[in-house]
């Protein structure tokens, strides 16, 4: 258990791979469920430079309370020099990122592997 942070209430599994914490919601990701995956996400985002993948792949329901969760998330990060990565199968929830125009800061893949694969910086 991480110091100060409620037990996990069954929608979250966090492990590492390839160097990032994988954080797999679970279930409905709404306002109920984002009161409890806040301080988990908050404490996974506070070292400097974390590198964190959100999979989204096992979430049934997602509305703007998991989209707030989100935004925090990177939001944290990108103040200590972390990276977010977010896997998002979804089409709805692609579409709910693509019309408020998330796409490009999250840049969301359908697969771990594909979040997981070393990108391969590009030419200036």
């Amino acid at each position: 258990m991480i110091h100060g942070v409620p037990p996990d209430p069954g929608r979250l599994r966090t492990y590492r791979a390839h160097g990032h914490t994988v954080m797999e919601l679970h279930g409905d990701i709404d306002i109920a469920a984002a009161l409890t995956l806040q301080p988990r996400l908050d404490a996974a985002s506070h070292p400097p430079e974390a590198l964190i993948v959100i999979d989204l792949t096992f979430a049934t329901f997602f509305d703007c309370s998991g989209l707030a969760l989100l935004c925090r998330t990177r939001h944290r990060l990108d103040e200590r020099g972390g990276e977010l990565l977010l896997v998002c199968p979804h089409p709805l929830t692609l579409r709910m990122l693509r019309v408020l125009g998330l796409t490009e800061p999250f840049r969301p893949v359908p697969t771990l592997g594909d979040a997981l694969r070393p990108r391969i910086p590009a030419r200036e």
